[in-house]
Protein backbone atom coordinates (compact mmCIF):
# COMPACT_ATOMS: atom_id res chain seq x y z
CA UNK A 1 0.00 0.00 0.00
CA UNK A 2 1.55 3.29 -0.71
CA UNK A 3 2.02 6.30 1.31
CA UNK A 4 -1.01 8.65 1.55
CA UNK A 5 0.09 12.40 1.13
CA UNK A 6 -2.58 15.92 0.93
CA UNK A 7 0.50 18.18 -0.11
CA UNK A 8 -0.66 21.59 -1.50
CA UNK A 9 0.14 22.27 -4.78
CA UNK A 10 -0.95 24.25 -7.42
CA UNK A 11 -0.78 23.99 -11.84
CA UNK A 12 -1.31 26.59 -14.67
CA UNK A 13 -3.35 26.22 -17.99
CA UNK A 14 -1.82 27.85 -20.21
CA UNK A 15 -3.64 28.87 -23.28
CA UNK A 16 -2.05 30.44 -26.51
CA UNK A 17 -4.28 32.32 -28.89
CA UNK A 18 -5.21 29.47 -30.86
CA UNK A 19 -6.76 27.77 -28.00
CA UNK A 20 -3.58 25.32 -27.41
CA UNK A 21 -2.84 24.09 -23.71
CA UNK A 22 0.59 23.62 -22.66
CA UNK A 23 0.97 20.55 -21.49
CA UNK A 24 4.67 18.68 -19.60
CA UNK A 25 5.43 14.95 -20.47
CA UNK A 26 6.91 13.15 -17.26
CA UNK A 27 7.60 9.33 -16.97
CA UNK A 28 7.50 8.31 -13.14
CA UNK A 29 10.63 6.25 -12.29
CA UNK A 30 8.62 3.80 -10.49
CA UNK A 31 5.63 2.72 -12.10
CA UNK A 32 7.42 3.48 -15.81
CA UNK A 33 4.64 4.94 -16.69
CA UNK A 34 3.97 8.15 -18.80
CA UNK A 35 1.68 11.02 -18.34
CA UNK A 36 0.71 14.37 -19.51
CA UNK A 37 -0.23 17.01 -17.30
CA UNK A 38 -0.05 20.93 -16.88
CA UNK A 39 2.85 22.56 -15.16
CA UNK A 40 2.80 22.71 -11.66
CA UNK A 41 3.92 21.48 -8.21
CA UNK A 42 3.85 21.88 -4.41
CA UNK A 43 3.43 24.61 -2.38
CA UNK A 44 6.64 25.92 -0.42
CA UNK A 45 5.87 26.63 3.27
CA UNK A 46 5.00 30.37 3.81
CA UNK A 47 4.20 30.69 -0.11
CA UNK A 48 0.38 31.29 -1.33
CA UNK A 49 -0.80 28.99 -3.92
CA UNK A 50 -0.78 31.79 -6.40
CA UNK A 51 3.12 32.44 -5.82
CA UNK A 52 3.67 28.96 -5.73
CA UNK A 53 1.79 28.39 -9.73
CA UNK A 54 4.30 31.43 -10.91
CA UNK A 55 6.98 30.07 -9.17
CA UNK A 56 6.50 26.69 -10.70
CA UNK A 57 5.52 27.83 -14.27
CA UNK A 58 8.83 29.83 -14.44
CA UNK A 59 10.78 26.63 -13.00
CA UNK A 60 9.26 23.64 -14.92
CA UNK A 61 9.02 25.94 -18.41
CA UNK A 62 10.82 29.09 -18.29
CA UNK A 63 7.83 31.07 -18.95
CA UNK A 64 7.05 34.27 -16.79
CA UNK A 65 5.18 33.56 -13.78
CA UNK A 66 3.71 36.95 -13.96
CA UNK A 67 1.59 35.21 -16.79
CA UNK A 68 -0.41 33.55 -14.24
CA UNK A 69 -3.62 35.30 -12.90
CA UNK A 70 -5.66 35.13 -9.84
CA UNK A 71 -7.84 33.66 -11.34
CA UNK A 72 -8.18 29.28 -10.42
CA UNK A 73 -10.68 26.50 -10.00
CA UNK A 74 -10.35 23.99 -7.46
CA UNK A 75 -9.53 20.36 -8.63
CA UNK A 76 -9.90 17.23 -7.20
CA UNK A 77 -6.75 14.52 -7.17
CA UNK A 78 -5.69 11.15 -6.85
CA UNK A 79 -3.03 9.74 -8.47
CA UNK A 80 -0.31 8.08 -7.93
CA UNK A 81 3.39 9.44 -8.70
CA UNK A 82 7.18 7.67 -7.25
CA UNK A 83 5.32 5.45 -5.20
CA UNK A 84 3.22 7.85 -3.23
CA UNK A 85 -0.20 8.15 -3.35
CA UNK A 86 -1.39 11.60 -3.70
CA UNK A 87 -5.50 12.90 -2.83
CA UNK A 88 -6.37 16.28 -2.74
CA UNK A 89 -7.72 19.09 -4.36
CA UNK A 90 -5.53 21.67 -6.02
CA UNK A 91 -5.67 25.06 -7.27
CA UNK A 92 -5.48 25.19 -11.36
CA UNK A 93 -5.07 28.64 -12.14
CA UNK A 94 -5.02 30.32 -16.10
CA UNK A 95 -2.21 31.79 -17.82
CA UNK A 96 -2.73 33.07 -20.84
CA UNK A 97 -0.23 33.77 -23.89
CA UNK A 98 -0.75 35.30 -27.67
CA UNK A 99 1.61 32.58 -29.34
CA UNK A 100 2.52 29.65 -27.62
CA UNK A 101 6.26 30.57 -26.50
CA UNK A 102 9.24 28.28 -26.20
CA UNK A 103 9.38 26.10 -23.47
CA UNK A 104 13.02 26.17 -21.52
CA UNK A 105 12.94 24.43 -18.16
CA UNK A 106 15.07 26.28 -16.18
CA UNK A 107 15.37 25.12 -12.37
CA UNK A 108 14.26 21.65 -12.55
CA UNK A 109 15.30 19.58 -9.29
CA UNK A 110 17.21 16.54 -10.38
CA UNK A 111 13.90 14.35 -9.76
CA UNK A 112 11.94 16.62 -12.22
CA UNK A 113 14.87 16.24 -14.53
CA UNK A 114 15.19 12.46 -14.84
CA UNK A 115 11.30 12.41 -15.20
CA UNK A 116 10.93 15.24 -17.95
CA UNK A 117 10.35 13.56 -21.41
CA UNK A 118 9.62 16.89 -22.47
CA UNK A 119 6.71 19.42 -23.27
CA UNK A 120 3.61 20.58 -25.78
CA UNK A 121 1.00 22.71 -27.12
CA UNK A 122 -2.28 20.80 -28.05
CA UNK A 123 -5.82 21.37 -28.73
CA UNK A 124 -8.58 20.00 -26.66
CA UNK A 125 -9.36 17.62 -28.99
CA UNK A 126 -5.41 16.32 -29.67
CA UNK A 127 -5.70 15.40 -26.00
CA UNK A 128 -7.06 11.88 -26.49
CA UNK A 129 -4.89 10.94 -28.96
CA UNK A 130 -1.70 11.67 -27.04
CA UNK A 131 0.26 8.28 -26.49
CA UNK A 132 0.22 8.69 -22.80
CA UNK A 133 -2.68 9.51 -20.53
CA UNK A 134 -3.43 13.01 -19.77
CA UNK A 135 -3.43 14.12 -16.07
CA UNK A 136 -6.23 15.00 -14.23
CA UNK A 137 -8.40 12.74 -16.75
CA UNK A 138 -10.83 15.26 -17.30
CA UNK A 139 -8.71 18.00 -18.41
CA UNK A 140 -10.28 19.32 -21.40
CA UNK A 141 -13.24 20.32 -19.28
CA UNK A 142 -11.21 22.23 -16.81
CA UNK A 143 -9.72 23.90 -19.36
CA UNK A 144 -12.95 25.30 -20.29
CA UNK A 145 -14.42 25.96 -17.34
CA UNK A 146 -11.20 28.34 -16.29
CA UNK A 147 -11.16 29.67 -19.40
CA UNK A 148 -14.91 30.84 -19.18
CA UNK A 149 -13.42 32.44 -16.52
CA UNK A 150 -10.93 34.52 -17.31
Amino acid sequence: MAEVSDRPAARVICVDGSGRVLLMHWRDAVSGQALWEPPGGGIDPGETPLEAARRELAEETGLPGAAVLDRWLPVRRDFTWLGVRYVKTERFYLARFDRAPQVRPGRLTAEEDAAHLGSGWFLLEEMPGLPDAVDPPGLPEIVSRLTLLG
